[in-house]
């Protein structure tokens, strides 16, 4: 399987030489790499985490297969997915669009983006999860 760096480039070299694709088959990558920029930051932030695939899609609702599929860019989540996935984070969703680029990240509550490195606690991870609780809309 190509890497997504290297389709890109590869794209980017045809155009160069004027091989234009039609605007289906531009809709489709852009599809694609949108799946594949949400699913790795799904993946980052649960790696940053040190939660496994089946920790997560216990938080999310979800089944070990679907983190998966959704890691490796096989989907697009929805919104209200997206939003249960920063949930069991713990983590606020960010995706920022500029022009035909995307930036995709889940951030700590407080805006910082945790260490690769930093393993979860090992009293978290005997204790049963908890959502934070949600606030009350302010009307």
């Amino acid at each position: 399987m190509a890497s997504h760096a290297r389709w890109k480039l590869a794209r980017d070299e045809k155009v160069a030489r004027g091989i234009a694709e039609g605007p289906e088959v531009e809709r489709l990558r852009e599809e694609i790499s949108l799946a594949f920029d949400l699913g790795q930051a799904v993946y980052d932030r649960r790696v940053a985490l040190g939660l496994s695939q089946t920790e997560l899609a216990r938080r999310a609702g979800m089944t070990q297969p679907q983190v998966s599929k959704l890691e490796l860019g096989g989907t697009v989540p929805t919104v209200p997915l997206l939003a249960r996935l920063a949930r069991a984070m713990e983590a606020k969703f960010w995706m920022e669009l500029f022009g035909s680029s995307i930036r995709v990240t889940f951030t700590d509550l407080d805006n910082h983006t945790p260490e690769a490195s930093a393993p979860a606690s090992p009293e978290k991870e005997d204790e049963p999860y908890e959502a934070p609780a949600r606030q009350a809309a302010q009307g």
